[in-house]
């Protein structure tokens, strides 16, 4: 089944990444592409022991499914100590800068979720109109964006680039994390998944 894609997403389990060992795993693996790609975002969990590699397409394309198993096959050519690898299309719905986006993020901060039957829209109009706007708009946070994992779930994966750990502890993003409309939407979050990441590239 073709769907929507904007990016590329291959997680994969890591035990102790090289920066200069993924960076050239990731040239490599763009350029031998056959659909033109470029790195977007290369981060690592030390508690998980898991790397997200995000590729991102010049334009959006629909992908069939059958593109997925040659670049699993690709990264595990390129990517030494590769394992559990799993390649999924992303259909990007929500992108802005953050107030630091002038600053180099240090941090990837991804909360996976499934909305229950029937919450999309309106957790969709949450996160578009309230949420990661206002996330988007506190000191520390470089960019935020959301997209639709159309293989791998959870189907809603958002996305922080971040200047510090710490900016998940601040006032300003406690403040927008506690709002009423919040209340309302996350308890009806299933198979939530959230991960800090160090920012390799």
């Amino acid at each position: 089944m073709r769907h929507p894609t904007d990016f590329i997403l291959i997680q994969f389990a890591l035990d102790a990444p090289a920066a200069t060992d993924l960076a050239e795993a990731s040239a490599r693996f763009c350029a031998e592409s056959e659909v033109p790609i470029r790195l977007h975002r290369l981060a690592w969990s030390p508690q998980n022991r898991t790397a997200y590699w995000y590729g991102r397409l010049p334009t959006r394309a629909h992908l069939d499914d059958s593109v997925l198993p040659p670049w699993a096959a690709a990264w595990a050519r390129v990517c030494a100590g590769a394992r559990d690898i799993r390649v999924s299309r992303l259909e990007k719905v929500f992108d802005i800068k953050g107030h630091s986006s002038a600053e180099t993020p240090a941090c990837h901060y991804v909360v996976e979720m499934d909305p229950d039957t029937g919450w999309m829209p309106e957790i969709a109009r949450w996160y578009d109109t309230e949420h990661m706007p206002g996330l988007a708009a506190v000191p520390g946070c470089v960019h935020a964006l959301r997209m639709l994992n159309h293989d791998h779930g959870p189907l809603s994966l958002a996305c922080y680039d971040l200047t510090t750990r710490q900016t998940l502890d601040s006032p300003p993003w406690l403040a927008v994390r506690g709002t009423a409309w919040s209340d309302i939407t996350r308890p009806h979050f299933t198979h939530t998944k959230r991960t800090m990441f160090d920012v390799i590239a």
